[in-house]
């Protein structure tokens, strides 16, 4: 059973990685088209008309994703100075809870991200001419991935990819 949890976890980090470089890409465009779009009005007088649509679609797909990369890193909100001072076995219980609970939010964000995807399968964007679906199926892909790190989370497998953040941050 070791080597499988082994053999998941490298197929997990290397499609990790993989988000990442998009969710870091999907960024480094944003930026760049918002500096063009910013530049090209101020001097020109002249803004592209694709550029705040491509723009907005990045930033709602670098947002579901790095929600997914949160619940990978374990950075949901937690209580810890309150769950310290419960029983170890009532944490035992509330290690199995948590993960649980963050596998039905992502099954609600593929069941319902995708009959809204579907749904507006039929509407355009304005400026780009593409199906509105663009924009809203990155909802059953985050679920997808939230569901699959709460079931490593459950089965023990350690997903946390940028471990001592906090301890880094505060030196």
């Amino acid at each position: 059973m070791g080597a499988l949890f082994q053999r998941l976890k490298t197929v997990a980090v290397a499609a990790d990685r993989a988000i990442e470089t998009f969710a870091v890409s999907a960024v480094a465009l944003m930026t760049l088209i918002v500096t063009l779009q910013v530049i090209t009005r101020k001097l020109f007088h002249f803004v592209f008309f694709w550029s705040e649509e491509i723009t907005l679609l990045l930033l709602i797909w670098f947002s579901f994703l790095g929600i997914a990369i949160g619940f990978r890193d374990r950075l949901h909100i937690a209580m810890d100075a309150f769950a310290n001072r419960l029983p170890k076995p009532f944490n035992k219980f509330l290690d199995k809870l948590i993960p649980l609970c963050s596998f039905g939010f992502g099954a609600f964000l593929v069941v319902n991200g995708w009959e809204f995807t579907v749904l507006m399968g039929n509407n355009t964007m304005t400026a780009t001419g593409w199906s509105s679906s663009v924009m809203y199926v990155i909802m059953p892909i985050t679920g997808v991935m939230v569901c699959i790190y709460s079931i490593l989370h459950l089965l023990g497998v350690d997903t946390v990819q940028h471990k001592s953040l906090d301890e880094v941050a505060g030196e």
